[in-house]
């Protein structure tokens, strides 16, 4: 089999297998973070730090929703199960600086978890492998869009960056944003994150006291409100037509 062709079926394959990649880099991240704690190399690292990793990981979320909320039906989304889908080519937006705006996005939100390590070298091979497992879905996606868009495809590509995105302003989107989209699409986006910095606060308890108490704290505030607001969402969205829209 031809390289190219390799890398496609590894991206393809790998896209099939991405809901596992995070359980990687979280239980290596608790697993650096406990140790450091056991050793008291996270003595310096307080309540501010935690603030500034939520705060990259609500930016990924940010660019997330600015993504999904001004694209179609069948295009950024969690639609691949039958394969690829692309009902058109997705070049206004935040599309006309960066290629990959989603995975921008994931990488931004598994940074902010990432981060509570506070640990330089974890942090280096966190990036590495984020990169080396989604360049092979890169890949595979590029491919299925040049098959079927062609040259319109190789035009938007050879002016857009793939990953880092391009500092400029982002051209209109062609669509207008759709809220209901974006609760639709991205409403475990905010709980997610609430819950993995509870679950990385316990971890701490337990490093330091040997026990887990499950204490109302900030982050279990966080958790136990942005769970709620989630599951409000997922029953509407199960038993209504709320978030229906038109070619949305």
């Amino acid at each position: 089999m031809a390289l190219i062709e390799e890398l496609e079926d590894q991206g393809n394959l790998l896209f099939k297998l991405r809901s596992y990649l995070p359980l990687v880099f979280l239980f290596g991240g608790l697993a650096v973070f406990y140790w450091r704690i056991v050793h008291g190399d996270y003595a310096n690292v307080g309540f501010e730090y935690w603030l500034i990793c939520l705060a990259v990981g609500l930016a990924g979320l940010f660019v997330r929703i600015f993504t999904v909320g001004f694209t179609p039906k069948n295009t950024s989304g969690r639609n691949t199960s039958e394969g690829q889908l692309a009902d058109e080519l997705n070049q206004t937006g935040i599309y006309s600086v960066v290629r990959h705006p989603l995975y921008v996005g994931n990488f931004l939100m598994w940074l902010g978890v990432a981060m509570l390590s506070a640990d330089f070298w974890f942090l280096v091979a966190f990036t590495l492998l984020y990169w080396v497992y989604y360049e092979r879905i890169m890949f595979a996606e590029e491919a299925f869009l040049r098959r079927k868009f062609g040259n319109l495809y190789l035009d938007w590509a050879a002016k857009t960056p793939a990953f880092v995105p391009a500092l400029k302003v982002p051209t209109k989107p062609k669509y207008p944003f759709s809220i209901k989209k974006v609760l639709k699409k991205e409403k475990n986006g905010v709980a997610a994150l609430f819950i993995l910095f509870y679950i990385f606060e316990l971890v701490a308890q337990f490093a330091v006291t040997g026990t887990v108490k499950f204490e109302t704290t900030f982050w279990f505030w966080g958790a136990a409100i942005s769970s709620g607001i989630y599951l409000v969402l997922k029953v509407i969205k199960k038993y209504t037509r709320l978030f229906d829209e038109e070619g949305r």
